[in-house]
Order: structure tokens, then sequence, then C-alpha cells
């Protein structure tokens, strides 16, 4: 157990570290937005790049912070129904839930969107707009963020199983204490 528990910290640590990276993209992307919004209304000029960049970094604020929202248990839930339960049975909950939804699905995404985002990369797809962006780069985000939330899913079943059989207590905030 203590392997497992030393790999969840090691994606946990990933994780964090790509969720705080994402972070910065909320604020740059509000910059762009207003900034393409400044040019297009006051100065009468606009730029596909300046629109795709937008979406693409939109994009990859879910994609990439989805297992940084999962880490902090800020994704969506029935608290009010989970929240009755005690802790062991919200930590079954969840290792079924990840076990038997998230895992296939993350994995699954993984498997069918591999191929389509290297044939775009291989291809070296661009936009079809006109002073549009390459195309391939966000198509790989779409793999690695289903990856990195299948490497928090990972780790949090580890918490679970380390959790139920005595080798780690769970606080309420869900930060992780080992004993």
């Amino acid at each position: 157990m203590r392997f497992l528990l030393g790999l969840s910290r090691a994606i946990d640590t990933l994780t964090e570290g790509v969720g705080r990276a994402v972070v910065w993209l909320v604020l740059l992307v509000a910059l762009l937005s207003a900034g393409n919004a400044i040019m297009r209304y006051g100065f009468s000029y606009s730029s596909n790049a300046y629109l795709e960049a937008q979406w693409y970094m939109f994009s990859l604020i879910f994609l990439l912070g989805g297992a940084y929202a999962l880490k902090h248990n800020a994704h969506v839930r029935i608290d009010l129904v989970f929240g009755r339960f005690s802790r062991r049975t919200q930590a079954w909950i969840d290792l079924v839930g990840t076990v038997l939804f998230l895992l296939p699905m993350a994995l699954g995404v993984i498997y069918l969107a591999w191929p389509w985002a290297m044939n775009s990369f291989w291809g070296k797809e661009m936009s079809p707009d006109v002073g549009g962006l390459p195309r391939w780069p966000i198509k790989l985000a779409l793999p690695l963020g289903f990856a990195l939330l299948a490497l928090q899913g990972l780790s949090e079943l580890i918490k679970r199983i380390a959790f139920l059989t005595g080798h780690l207590q769970l606080k309420e905030e869900r930060e992780e204490v080992v004993e």
C-alpha cells in the first residue's frame, strides 16, 4: 500500500501542477477575449487566429482542469444525498463510481480520440478559416486531458481503498493524511 500511496501522491502533484498552470489560462482567455472585442468594435479589426485562440484556451481550461477539479472534489455531485452518508459509505460510492463510470469513460475517450488526434498531428491539420491556427494541438489536448483525468481517477481510487483498509485518513475537505 505504501507504493500505491506514493504513486497517488505523485499523480496528485502532477494534477496540482497542471491545475495551477491552467488557472492562468482563465486570465489569459479573459484578456484575449477583451482585447479581441476592443480590436473588433473599436478598430474594426478582427482575426480568426484570435477567435480560435480563445476557443482553444477555453477548451484547455476544461480539458486539462478536469483532473484538478476531481482532486479538489469540485466536480458535480448530488451533495444533498451524498453528504448524509457516513465517510465509509461515501468512500464506497466514490470507489464504485470510479471503477464503473469514471475510468471506463476516460479510457474509452482516450481510445477513440487518440487515432483522431494522431491523424490530425501527422497530417499537420490546419483551420479551414483564413488566418486560422493549427488544429492538431487542440485535438491532442483531448486524449491528454482525459489521460490526466484517468490518472487522477486512479489516485482517488487508491486513496479510497487506503481509507477503507485503514491506511489513510480522509479529512472533511478531502485532504489526505497518511497514518
